[in-house]
């Protein structure tokens, strides 16, 4: 048995870690928290003191037993969790939980998972830090207050199944406040002035004038003082500037800098780094500093000497903003400089190459430059033309990395300029006046959103990607799929003497990928900002994570920070329960001409909802609102024809044919059946032949292709690809088979495959009594009757279940069913 046990938080490490520690040491896993916070109840004791209540998951409970065996017959307990706050309350969970002795119990942190890394962390143990563990408590317990305490005021308030957060709730206040300054917006029109020259050497380059003009007439007015112009260069500055290189990455400087140049979500961007780090690749991925060791600043060093010259090399040492305890002691950097190139999967090989070019370009020279301002003047008028040109004198760090930008409005890059003299004479190929209209601030990309949490002092880098995910996941938010409209401009081009006008047309509004918040999300952000101001409030949220900080400092009591928030929280959240109003965001549009009743907006169970009569109307009538349309912002005209549906389109093969719009988007329904239209397709514009193709489709598609041991065989494509179902069995066809062309032996071997799985998944049957025990996932079992479904935990022997005791479980779990279908049932009533 070794002497020594490690315990991290994750397989992965495990297996990374094991390589580098000898015989006498086991390395085993936690999986992350073995103790957390019940999730069916507040499981915080308000009354004493904020204290948790902890509890050992069910999933978790062999784990812990596991672990407190091997425990007791080792020397040394190495508890190697990270060494942010998160990885310090699991260190401390563990040894809670596992009962470990003081004295056998040894603290290790690193940043890396090298074997240089894990031998200093084992020559310099230290003891859990409870400062970390109570800033992490004081965040768990506030989030679970504010979370437990805010989501059943929503239910109650605005509709089921919402949910609050103290980060997630503010970032969506940042993308509704975003949005209602888009809306709010109006475009004003001015008219820029470009102009094309050609020097005395024959060169032509490009100049502006700096002032637009605020209207058509006053922008030709310019273009005809032009004619017969003589233009000369009036003055030429050449400047010598330079370009610093970026700081290494911190995790939201990651998470940015991959969605600019990589397109990965932030979410994709953190496990992609913690895979990196787990490999031993890269140092830790959760991490607020700058700073790099000089162990790193060696190996930078040494890599752009022996690669680019002496020249190119820059120590540098770059300082963060931030106070707080939470950040590793170094910036995300390779653990190996000289390794540019590893053999990895895709995403995960882009990410390090990302990581190892800006790690290496912090440590090389500036960018030399040279910065060119010409001013051109005419004969005829006052006004100066302006160009401006960028040469590379010495490329420095842009040999390596550039960083992105999130700035939509920023200039092209500029380029060079020829070479020109004062006073030489230039030849005009052509002025233009191009109509522009200002823009509405743009919407946020998650790149742009996680910095403006960052600049804001809201969330830690560990939160960023779960709160977008939240969001997203809760409908508060989607992708925008926004095509964009067109919207024609003018353009007048004086050219040989004579101004011309163009009509043109550009595409404005596309916003594909950007946040934008969805009805449900603008009302819940309303309701929250008008009745909970000081939780939404971008100060308040930024002074607690300073609080956080102070505790994690040991400067704070994390006790007397929950105290001191609790007190005007919690009764406030009981006022607002016991008074406020409902929210639907209901919008009244005006009247139905047909009847004289009110025809308004709102969202409704099921979704935003169009509405023709008032609340207390027996006869009011209902239509869903298109998946492109938002209560905020459709117009009368727009409900009023959502009146028109369902459109009956006629008669096919003895069944009712109409097109209407669902939960999921327009359809039509021939019989019993649904089928939903392409996309780009209309359900006010679709014909009955265009109907008979679709149902036909579906006919096709729904027949069976075979039939085996007289029981009809059909194909289709579920959420895990394409499938075959017989008698009642659906089994994926993997990539090995031609799905389009399956033969009648590809048929008979996937089924007779399935058979065989099913047959070795069950552990136990009672046919009579239509209940049996099968393999369920992750080395669990499940006891089945009809739709009902027990789960078993781990330590439970499926083998050793009575049918008795089979019964008592399942009718245990029922009730629960049929109580829950009776709920339905009458709140459709």
């Amino acid at each position: 048995m070794p002497k020594n046990l490690v315990i991290v938080e994750s397989p992965a490490k495990a297996k990374t870690i094991e390589k580098f520690l000898g015989k006498d040491f086991q390395v085993e896993s936690s999986f992350g928290h073995i103790a957390d916070l019940p999730s069916k109840e507040l499981g915080v004791d308000v009354d004493n003191n904020f204290e948790p209540k902890y509890i050992v998951d069910k999933d978790k409970k062999a784990l812990v037993k596991k672990l407190k065996d091997l425990a007791k017959k080792a020397d040394t307990i190495w508890l190697a969790s990270d060494e942010d706050r998160e990885g310090e309350a699991i260190s401390w969970h563990l040894a809670e939980e596992l009962g470990l002795e003081k004295s056998k119990t040894r603290r290790i942190v690193f940043n890396s998972i090298t074997k240089s890394a894990i031998q200093k962390a084992i020559e310099n143990p230290r003891e859990i830090n409870y400062n970390l563990v109570n800033a992490q408590q004081a965040r768990r317990v506030l989030d679970r207050l504010v979370g437990y305490q805010l989501s059943p005021v929503l239910w109650k308030k605005i509709k089921p199944g919402l949910s609050a957060g103290r980060v997630q709730s503010v970032a969506v206040r940042l993308i509704v406040e975003r949005e209602r300054e888009i809306e709010g917006f109006t475009p004003e029109a001015s008219y820029r002035i470009k102009a094309a020259f050609k020097t005395e050497s024959g060169k032509v380059f490009e100049a502006k004038l700096s002032k637009a003009f605020s209207s058509k007439e006053k922008a030709e007015a310019f273009l005809q003082e032009n004619i017969g112009a003589d233009f000369s260069v009036a003055k030429l500055d050449k400047k010598p500037a330079k370009k610093s290189p970026a700081a290494p990455f911190t995790t939201s400087t990651l998470q940015q800098e991959a969605s600019r140049k990589l397109y990965f979500s932030v979410g994709r961007t953190m496990q992609v780094a913690q895979r990196l780090y787990e490999a031993g690749l890269i140092t830790y991925m959760r991490t607020d500093s700058v700073n790099l060791s000089k162990e790193a600043l060696d190996a930078a060093k040494e890599a752009i000497t022996s690669n680019y010259g002496k020249e190119y090399s820059e120590v540098r040492n770059y300082t963060g903003k931030s106070k707080g305890a939470q950040e590793a002691h170094e910036a995300i950097r390779p653990t190996d400089m000289k390794l540019q190139s590893p053999s990895l999967e895709r995403d995960q090989s882009k990410l390090y190459e990302l990581i190892w070019k800006r790690t290496l370009a912090s440590q090389m020279s500036d960018a030399q430059l040279e910065r060119t301002n010409v001013r051109i003047s005419a004969n005829k008028h006052q006004e100066e033309f302006t160009a401006n040109g960028e040469v590379v004198k010495f490329d420095g760090f842009l040999k390596v990395y550039l960083e992105g930008s999130d700035d939509e409005d920023a200039e092209e890059q500029e380029g060079m300029l020829p070479a020109m003299k004062v006073n030489e004479t230039l030849l005009n190929e052509y002025i233009s006046a191009t109509e522009r209209f200002t823009r509405p601030p743009y919407r946020y990309t998650e790149a742009s959103l996680v910095k403006k949490l960052e600049e804001l002092g809201i969330g830690r880098p560990s939160t960023y990607a779960p709160t977008i995910s939240t969001i997203l996941n809760r409908g508060y938010v989607e992708k925008g799929t926004i095509e964009g409209v067109e919207r024609k401009y003018t353009q007048l081009i004086l050219e040989e003497g004579t101004v011309n006008e163009k009509n043109l047309t550009e595409t404005i509004g596309s916003d594909k990928g950007k946040m934008v918040p969805t009805d449900i999300g603008m009302i819940v952000n309303d309701f929250l900002v008008s009745h909970f101001t000081n939780i939404l409030d971008y100060n308040f949220t930024a002074k607690v994570e300073e609080d956080f900080d102070e505790i994690a400092t040991g400067d704070e009591d994390w006790q007397k920070v929950m105290k001191s928030f609790y007190k005007d929280f919690h009764p406030t959240v009981l006022d607002v329960e016991e008074n406020a109003e409902r929210a639907s965001g209901e919008r009244i549009l005006g009247e139905d001409p047909k009847t004289g009743k009110p025809l308004l907006v709102r969202l409704g169970r099921f979704g935003p909802m169009a509405q023709i009569g008032d609340a207390e109307d027996e006869e009011k009538r209902f239509a869903s609102l298109l998946p492109d349309q938002s209560i905020t912002t459709i117009t009368f005209d727009e409900a009023l024809t959502l009146f028109e549906l369902p459109r009956k389109l006629g008669v096919y093969e003895g069944e009712e044919v109409e097109a209407n719009v669902g939960r999921y988007g327009p359809y039509v329904k021939f019989g019993k059946k649904f089928i939903s239209l392409e996309k780009g397709e209309s359900a006010f514009e679709v014909d009955m032949d265009r109907a008979i193709e679709l149902i036909k489709a579906k006919q096709l598609a729904d027949a069976p292709i075979a039939h085996y041991e007289d029981e009809e065989v059909t194909k289709g494509v579920g959420r895990f690809g394409p499938f075959i179902k017989w008698n009642g069995l659906f089994i994926n066809v993997n990539k090995k088979y031609d799905y389009d062309n399956l033969t009648k032996d590809d048929i008979v071997e996937l089924i007779e495959a399935k058979k065989q799985k099913e047959i070795e998944k069950l552990i136990q049957e009672w046919p009579e009594e239509g209940i049996r025990i099968e393999k369920a996932r992750w080395g669990r079992h499940n006891i089945l009757k009809g739709k009902v479904k027990v789960e078993l935990s781990k330590d439970v022997d499926a083998t050793k279940i009575s049918l008795e005791e089979a019964k008592a479980l399942i009718e245990k779990k029922a009730p629960k069913k049929k109580t829950r279908a009776k709920a339905k049932t009458k709140a459709k009533k």
